[in-house]
């Protein structure tokens, strides 16, 4: 059956930019195992009503169409929200089966048309997730066809969590708990038989100033600290890159990568820093000693660094000029440092040569880096309103941050091979 949905909204319905997100949802080891899109109509809207389930279908179409999914997804199932109409105009045949998985919300009506789309999709190759699951609902009669159930364990009582799991176990269906937000509510729902996580726990860390910075850590703290010192020469980076034969093999891969347009035989590492210019190779060590941080591998975390810095790069550039762009990414690059190192962000960048207001903002003092910062979380996050209030706070224009994040996720996807250890 042909997409229906695909319609030319009015001049009225149309919207400036994509508003969208992703969250990832993760394994019991914190690794990332899929990404939830997260969409609405309008960058201030809190959630889809039938008005606009035209424009939401347009938004969802854009960030497809315009970013593409390999880059969205991270070549990861991408799970993606659908609502009643979508569902029944048979819209998610203008994805790849293997690529989604159609995330059914909680308020979607058990009738006839959504059984008959259910099984119709199922049959197509189509794997369904029933979101914010609750016994007894109407949604029970989804089950069925159901490959993933998420359950809210923040309002499921705890002794109910097992059962539930248990029953839809034997019927071939994965556990996701939603709203985890600490490592001890991913030890109770897995002792409880959930397999997928999804919330924030990741990105916090567990405990604070009690793990001990490792040699080879702390190395790298070292080497970030000295690149960004303004006052480096080329002979003082060279001294830096030569101490580590990966650095030195990195910063010749970057000098062969495409993006740069170079083919020049080069006799020594100081001609290739020559030739890549101070400032390329001051922003491309940073990211290999923060990645270095992580134990070198570009895990969903420095991922997520990346995407941050990238975006207050691009915001900052568009809106104070490139000058400002360098210390902007600084910002973003440096924003879970607390968290790699798990440890208070003071402690972190305690050693760091930073920027005044870069290192307030850091440690949340208020004023244009902090609200920039705020802005580009809180969008990371899918919260569309207190990313618009902190982009006004900043002074940034709300039109400009999808586009920002678009760039962003397309950027990070062209660098796995030259950020991951060698």
């Amino acid at each position: 059956m042909p997409a229906r949905w695909i319609e030319t909204p009015a001049a009225h319905e149309l919207v400036p930019g994509v508003c969208m997100a992703r969250q990832p949802i993760v394994d019991a080891a914190g690794r990332v195992i899929a990404y939830e899109l997260l969409h609405r109509s309008t960058t201030t809207a809190e959630t889809c009503t039938v008005d606009g389930e035209r424009a939401t279908a347009q938004v969802l179409t854009d960030a497809i169409l315009a970013w593409g999914i390999p880059t969205v997804s991270n070549g990861l199932p991408l799970f993606v929200n659908f609502t009643h109409r979508l569902l029944v105009d048979d819209a998610a045949l203008l994805l790849p089966a293997p690529s989604v998985v159609l995330e059914l919300t909680e308020n979607l009506p058990a009738d006839e048309h959504i059984v008959a789309a259910c099984r119709r999709l199922r049959a197509e190759g189509y794997a369904l997730a029933l979101d914010d699951f609750i016994e007894g609902s109407q949604a029970e009669q989804l089950v069925p066809f159901a490959s993933y159930v998420k359950v809210d364990v923040l309002s499921t009582p705890a002794h109910r969590l097992a059962p539930i799991a248990a029953r839809m176990k034997t019927q071939g269906i994965r556990m996701v708990a939603e709203k985890v937000e600490s490592q001890q509510m991913v030890t109770t729902a897995a002792s409880a038989g959930y397999t997928m996580f999804q919330g924030y726990f990741f990105a916090r860390p567990t405990t604070l100033t009690t793990h001990a910075v490792t040699p080879r850590r702390s190395a790298y703290l070292d080497l970030l600290a000295a690149i960004n010192d303004p006052e480096i020469t080329i002979a003082e980076l060279e001294k830096l890159v030569k101490r580590d034969a990966s650095l030195s093999h990195r910063v010749l891969r970057c000098l062969q990568s495409a993006s740069w347009g170079l083919r020049h035989e080069v006799s020594s590492i100081k001609e290739a820093l020559i030739l890549l210019g101070i400032e390329p190779v001051r922003k491309w060590t940073s990211i290999w000693a923060v990645a270095g941080l992580n134990g070198g591998g570009p895990t969903e975390l420095v991922t997520m660094t990346l995407v941050r810095a990238r975006m207050c790069e691009q915001l900052a550039a568009v809106h104070w000029g490139r000058q400002a762009a360098s210390e902007y990414f600084l910002l973003g690059l440096c924003s879970l440092l607390d968290v790699l190192l798990q440890t208070t962000i003071a402690v972190a960048t305690a050693d760091l040569p930073l920027p005044a207001a870069i290192r307030d903002a850091l440690k949340g003092a208020p004023g244009r880096p902090r609200a920039l910062l705020d802005c580009v979380i809180a969008y990371e996050q899918g919260e569309w309103l207190r990313a618009d209030s902190a982009a006004q706070a900043a002074g940034v224009t709300t039109k400009a941050i999808p586009d920002a994040y678009g760039d962003a996720l397309q950027w990070v996807a062209t660098l796995t091979p030259m950020v991951a250890p060698r």
